[in-house]
């Protein structure tokens, strides 16, 4: 291993004795994600990362999606705002240090709004970011995915199911990470076919919403 890889890999050796947090290389994610390929370029296919450090492994999700996103919908703003909410609405993470959960958050954001602009220019609607965020701030979260709480306040990690229902209207639901995980007895919140999982009622629902105005509540 080069001193330049090592570097992205480790932030400090006080970390990796406390946390061992160790990143994976941009290598060894893209050789481990093209074993599920045809997964990661379904634009609705959900991925959860239980331990997603600054985001190695979704910050490739998502531009896997975005590519298709804009292979597809390009000449269209609105069908391209409304898959790409899709693609980043399907992804998931927890990391048990905060400035990860941020720095992942981040990471995502910058990726969705700089292929955005791209496309769209000056035309890029601020409602979409804004949305995009707010996403993010539900799906990317700071917990301990071993003992499903937030390491500070002990509550239990909740993340939230994200579907369209009519046209534009969006349904949020929101469910606990542990049970999420009990249920299906495997680490991941949603089964092989990218469908929710057969769960319980959820902990908490919310009525539909246009996509583009979840985060200007």
């Amino acid at each position: 291993m080069n001193k330049l890889s090592a570097e992205k890999q480790v932030k400090s050796k006080k970390r990796v004795t406390d946390h061992g947090e160790v990143f994976t290389n941009d290598r060894e994610v893209n050789a481990m994600l093209d074993l599920v390929k045809h997964e990661t370029e379904r634009i609705d296919s959900r991925f959860l990362e239980p331990a997603c450090g600054n985001g190695n492994f979704l910050a490739e999700v998502l531009r896997r999606k975005l590519e298709v996103v804009n292979s597809r919908y390009s000449k269209s703003q609105i069908e391209w705002e409304r898959n790409a909410f899709i693609a980043v609405s399907t992804i998931y993470g927890v990391d048990i240090l905060e400035d990860n959960a941020i720095e992942c958050r981040e990471r995502l954001f910058s990726i969705v709004s700089k292929t955005y602009f791209n496309n769209f220019g000056t035309n890029g609607n601020l409602e979409f970011l804004k949305s995009v965020q707010f996403l993010l701030k539900r799906n990317i979260l700071w917990g301990d995915a071993l003992d499903f709480t937030n390491p500070i306040s002990k509550k239990p990690i909740v993340f939230s199911e994200w579907s369209f229902s009519l046209g534009d209207l969006v349904k949020r639901r929101d469910y606990v990470f542990r049970f999420l995980v009990e249920k299906t007895h495997q680490f991941s919140l949603f089964n092989d076919e990218g469908n929710a999982a057969a769960i319980d009622e959820p902990v908490r629902e919310f009525p539909l919403i246009h996509y583009l105005k979840i985060g200007l509540k």
